[in-house]
């Protein structure tokens, strides 16, 4: 059975297309998936990404829990800071990327991907137990997600939640704290500033009609992966899974290797080095790059696992995993519909704060 949002009812007022995404009922757009993302980029844009699964990680060994589970380390952390890391298998294949808050005391919330909540939440039970810590590990399925997300997003935020500007308006980037019914975090998946905020679903069609009101343009999934995909950002499925390791999917700074800390894969990625880089590149003539198609450089060849038209660039652009020798700025071919397309290699992100960077 199809699952739903806290906003269902909301999207289907403003007649958004629905799809099935991973088994749940989510918009695409609302009519012009190009508009929601240069509302984005240039004022403000939602997203219901309520699908998205926060669980609360709490108990005695909550923190080495988390220090073993994942290839980052929380030891970094600091009540109210956020960590984004991997999570792999024992082989160094990612079996998810996910963010990390600690709410301090023995307390984390996790957020993972909607694809791959159930198979998450299995495995970290399992190595709770496995491991025999003393920890509860909780599925917040009452809470409901909205990401509000561009240059006028914290303002225009403050502006429907006047109670939580004092507390939230000097939080830096990748913090986060509860202030009274709102989890607000400044983080996104979109290369601009905002806040994802976390509530009682009860709260969600209230918050989601005084935004519409304050002028903020509803998102769907569309506008999310090209805008993702301008600022760099890794999509689960596509870009890193099981397989891969996070090393070869631009993910390395994220693997903490520098202490005596074991955590899961951490020998399987020591014994097998990275295998290539991950690139970014832009086309240089028409043509749209996507995910599967062969890239074919001076020294071997690579793979696109992410690829799209940019509509802030006004270019096709792709991620890539690319031979090890390959160079910024290097010109290459991406073989398109049996046809050879002359495109060149540069570092991601594309797109960031409204700023071409390449």
């Amino acid at each position: 059975m199809t699952k739903t949002t806290p906003f269902n009812s909301a999207h289907h007022l403003l007649n958004a297309r629905m799809v099935d995404f991973h088994g749940w009922e989510m918009p695409l757009h609302y009519g012009s998936q190009i508009e929601e993302h240069h509302a984005v980029r240039r004022d403000c844009g939602m997203f219901d990404i309520s699908h998205m699964c926060a669980i609360d990680a709490i108990g005695l060994d909550a923190k080495p829990f988390m220090q073993r589970l994942l290839a980052n380390d929380v030891e970094k952390l600091r009540a109210g800071k956020a960590l984004y890391s991997c999570m792999l298998n024992e082989a160094g294949g990612v079996l998810d990327d996910l963010i990390a808050y600690y709410l301090g005391g023995g307390r984390y919330r996790i957020v993972v991907n909607a694809a791959t909540a159930e198979k998450d939440i299995d495995w970290m039970k399992a190595c709770a137990a496995g491991w025999k810590m003393q920890l509860a590990l909780t599925p917040r399925c009452d809470l409901a997600m909205l990401a509000v997300q561009g240059p006028n997003a914290r303002e225009t935020v403050w502006q429907a939640l006047p109670d939580i500007r004092d507390a939230t308006t000097a939080m830096a980037p990748f913090h986060a704290q509860q202030v009274g019914d709102y989890f607000v975090a400044r983080t996104g998946y979109t290369g601009e500033d905002g806040f994802e905020l976390t509530f009682s679903a009860q709260h969600a069609e209230t918050l989601w009609q005084r935004l519409l009101e304050l002028g903020v343009r509803p998102c769907g999934l569309g506008a999310r992966d090209t805008l993702r995909l301008e600022a760099g950002m890794n999509l689960y499925g596509q870009d890193m899974d099981e397989s891969v390791s996070p090393l070869d999917a631009g993910l390395g700074w994220t693997v903490v290797f520098d202490t005596a800390r074991e955590f899961v894969g951490r020998s399987a990625l020591l014994s097998r080095p990275r295998q290539s880089q991950f690139l970014g590149l832009v086309l240089d003539g028409g043509g749209v790059l996507r995910p599967q198609q062969k890239v074919f450089t001076a020294t071997g060849e690579g793979l696109i696992t992410s690829g799209t038209f940019s509509p802030t660039m006004e270019k096709s652009i792709a991620l890539a995993r690319l031979p090890l020798d390959s160079t910024m700025g290097d010109t290459v071919e991406v073989e398109i519909r049996g046809k050879r397309h002359s495109a060149h290699i540069v570092k991601p992100p594309f797109v960031r704060n409204g700023r071409i960077l390449v």
